[in-house]
């Protein structure tokens, strides 16, 4: 897929970037925009990083954003993301909607159905808390195994620069697990890339042929 740092810095020259995480509360999303921010920030970008707290901090659809730019972020709030990665069907139906025509949903396909979403959207579903449970063990890093899945099929941020970042951030005990959780989601979005390249697919079409039913 196309460097989205560059294609964005056509239409407003700061190369801005705006990627939104959402899933329901306790799913992590704080965590992988934490986790992109920082890497971000090693790269020498520009990173504005803000988060929704409040009643839905545990169950309902909550949110965290992260605004990478080559240039001086004028204003930090997202408002139309280039990139969505969307954990619940809650989530879906509160926040995925502003995402910006031509842009990309990534979504667990095991937990979210995209129904509605426009043709103009780039689809990347993967069922990533399936495969968290089924080769680690553990559904908690489900959200490490979207991030991987997200920077593989974006180019937002280069591999090694976020899997460091995922190393440190989390607790010594915990970072295999997790740099175990980055690789898998790597993985599966680009068995989902090769596996529709070999069914001839355009780029669009593959990404959207990448989401198992549930």
């Amino acid at each position: 897929m196309a460097d989205l740092l560059g294609a964005r810095a056509d239409r407003d020259h700061s190369g801005r970037v705006e990627i939104r995480f959402s899933g329901s509360g306790g799913q992590g999303m704080l965590l992988a925009a934490a986790i992109v921010a920082e890497a971000a920030t090693a790269q020498g970008e520009h990173v504005a990083q803000t988060q929704t707290y409040g009643p839905e901090a545990r169950g309902g659809a909550a949110k965290a954003e992260v605004i990478v730019a080559h240039d001086d972020i004028d204003y930090p709030e997202v408002l139309t993301p280039d990139i969505s990665l969307v954990l619940s069907q809650a989530a879906y139906a509160k926040y995925a909607g502003d995402t910006a025509a031509g842009g990309l949903l990534v979504y667990d396909s095991g937990l979210v159905d995209p129904a509605g979403a426009p043709e103009s959207w780039t689809l990347c579903g993967l069922p990533f808390t399936q495969a968290a449970a089924d080769e680690l063990g553990k559904t908690v890093v489900a959200n490490i195994v979207s991030l991987g899945a997200l920077v593989a099929v974006s180019d937002v941020l280069p591999v090694d620069a976020v899997e460091q970042a995922v190393v440190s951030r989390v607790p010594e005990r915990f970072r295999e697990l997790n740099a175990e959780a980055f690789r898998l989601g790597l993985r599966l979005a680009r068995e989902a890339g090769d596996a529709a390249g070999a069914a001839g697919e355009e780029p669009s079409a593959a990404a959207r042929a990448s989401a198992p039913s549930a």
